[in-house]
């Protein structure tokens, strides 16, 4: 009977992630309408210009619905979601444990793959030999947030109700949107995976598009997993990019990788951005254009 309930439990964390096997991966998402025929990568494509309500949607239950790609992104097919994109190169990411150096992107709006999303993990990195663990880089010279890094484990998870954040990061200069804030208190480590809140060194000033479902939908699917078994690890990694001096940061680096198998593993970067607004990154202030 226990054994019966375990299956079961297992199957519905599965159908709650949208998945059929328990391997869970970085979903990527895109863009529809309720009545079309087709799917979106990019939010401002023509195709969507009449359309009175657009939605945001994972690419597997768009395909699952008999959707297709649009006829205007089609030319631009490659690789495994059959989309090429314009490749870009975005100055060096700092890191701790490994350098990215100058990387070519494969742009999907504003999520991008870092090295066709294979982590940069060393070996070392991925030793179980200090157990659970998570580590936030020291505030730079102009108090922002460098990086975070963790072994991530269910045991890390907190246990009890979250308190409200309160400390601003470098460029908190929020404003009230149609749908709410522009900006977001981001957490570079989740504050469900290991209960960090009002820590300035775990803080960033993100854009709502960048923290939900940017990031928000990466540390969903890792979560997940780390929920299935108290034996799942996953070595995790979040660097904010900031360029010169800005104290707004240009995109966060998210990596991910499962111990001992694939079963989570991700290497992107999501831009900082958010429709509709033009920031200004020097010091986070902004205006609707």
């Amino acid at each position: 009977m226990k054994k019966i309930k375990y299956i079961l439990a297992i199957l519905t964390v599965l159908i709650g992630i949208g998945v059929s096997n328990p391997l869970v991966q970085a979903e990527t998402y895109v863009y529809t309408t309720q009545t079309g025929k087709h799917y979106f990568y990019n939010a401002h494509d023509r195709g969507l210009s009449h359309a009175k309500k657009v939605y945001h949607e994972p690419l597997s239950k768009a395909k699952a619905r008999g959707l297709t790609l649009s006829a205007t992104e089609q030319h631009t097919a490659k690789h495994k979601h059959r989309v090429v994109v314009r490749k870009m190169k975005v100055k060096r990411i700092k890191r701790i444990h490994a350098k990215t150096g100058n990387k070519k992107l494969l742009d999907n709006h504003q999520i991008t793959l870092i090295n066709h999303n294979h982590p940069n993990f060393k070996k070392t990195d991925l030793t179980l030999k200090h157990g659970a663990w998570a580590k936030y880089g020291h505030l730079d010279h102009l108090n922002r947030a460098t990086a975070a890094n963790a072994m991530l484990n269910k045991s890390l998870m907190p246990k009890v109700k979250r308190e409200p954040l309160y400390v601003d990061p470098t460029a908190w200069h929020n404003k009230r949107t149609n749908g709410g804030w522009l900006y977001n208190r981001s957490h570079l480590i989740g504050y469900q995976f290991t209960g960090q809140n009002n820590n300035l060194r775990n803080l960033i000033t993100g854009t709502r598009a960048l923290n939900n479902p940017g990031m928000s939908s990466y540390e969903n699917q890792v979560a997940a997993y780390l929920r299935m078994n108290k034996h799942h690890y996953v070595r995790y990694a979040v660097i904010p990019h900031f360029k010169g001096d800005n104290l707004l940061a240009s995109g966060v680096q998210m990596m991910a990788q499962s111990i001992g198998n694939n079963d989570v593993h991700f290497n992107i970067y999501i831009k900082n951005e958010e429709p509709g607004f033009i920031l200004n990154y020097k010091n986070g202030t902004s205006r609707v254009g």
